[in-house]
């Protein structure tokens, strides 16, 4: 029987890793203290065709930390959404997990095989401290040239439309691509937590943005695996992901 409070389910999502080339001082994981795990590609697999069984899903999305320092995971996971058929199949990636030019070749073209179908690319003011923007430039390019479907997914501070220093930064930026023509997505707020809370104080106010993350739990509608296997209040290395499913209670 369908657990009632997952009836509208339509989500799954991987932490592939918190581990991260960037540093930055909005990250809401603060210092990727625990960036040893990894999801299991196998178990990922598994859980996304199990699930996809009983709900009707219409997006798998990988994210980290980096998620391509493990590709295994990341093709593994979005081959069998593709092979099931599922809508949307996201990567959201700083774009920086090599500097050498045939891996960054390979790891584009290897998403474009297994049927990445947006590509969402952390470029802004906060990503671009401390990640070189000619190396996410050229896996850009390459993604690009494999017809992978990319979009900017750039962090704004206070809202999109304020006019502050990291804003104007992050135009600027998205601005120096123009002549690849990607188009820029909505991107995300920044909301106080983790490094965030710690560098950009100053800019958060009584009204500041809540997490958007958070999902209400008697109406679930995205699992998320955290890399260490949690799911649900429970871990699919310990139990099966259709056992959490059914006993899960908020």
């Amino acid at each position: 029987m369908m657990n009632q409070y997952l009836k509208n389910l339509n989500k799954i999502e991987f932490i592939v890793t918190y581990a991260c080339t960037g540093r930055c001082k909005h990250c809401s994981e603060g210092d990727h203290a625990s960036c040893g795990e990894r999801i299991d590609p196998g178990i990922a697999a598994d859980a996304v065709r199990k699930i996809a069984a009983e709900y009707d899903i219409q997006t798998v999305m990988t994210f980290g930390g980096e998620p391509l320092l493990y590709t295994d995971a990341v093709y593994a996971i979005m081959k069998t959404a593709t092979e099931l058929n599922i809508p949307k199949r996201q990567v959201i990636t700083n774009g920086y997990f090599s500097k050498n030019a045939d891996k960054i070749r390979e790891v584009a073209e290897r998403l474009a095989t297994c049927g990445v179908n947006d590509l969402l690319l952390s470029v802004d003011a906060f990503h671009q401290e401390t990640i070189p923007l000619n190396v996410v430039r050229q896996f850009a390019a390459e993604a690009k040239k494999c017809g992978t479907p990319i979009r900017f997914q750039p962090a704004w501070l206070v809202s999109a439309t304020d006019d502050n220093p990291y804003n104007r930064k992050t135009r600027e930026i998205i601005n120096s691509f123009a002549d690849m023509e990607l188009p820029v997505g909505e991107g995300n707020v920044i909301f106080p937590g983790g490094n965030a809370l710690k560098y950009l104080a100053e800019y958060f106010t009584d009204n500041h943005p809540e997490n958007p993350y958070v999902e209400d739990p008697r109406d679930v509608r995205c699992v998320s695996f955290e890399p260490n296997g949690d799911v649900l209040g429970g871990n699919v290395y310990e139990r099966d992901i259709m056992e959490i499913i059914r006993d899960y209670l908020p």
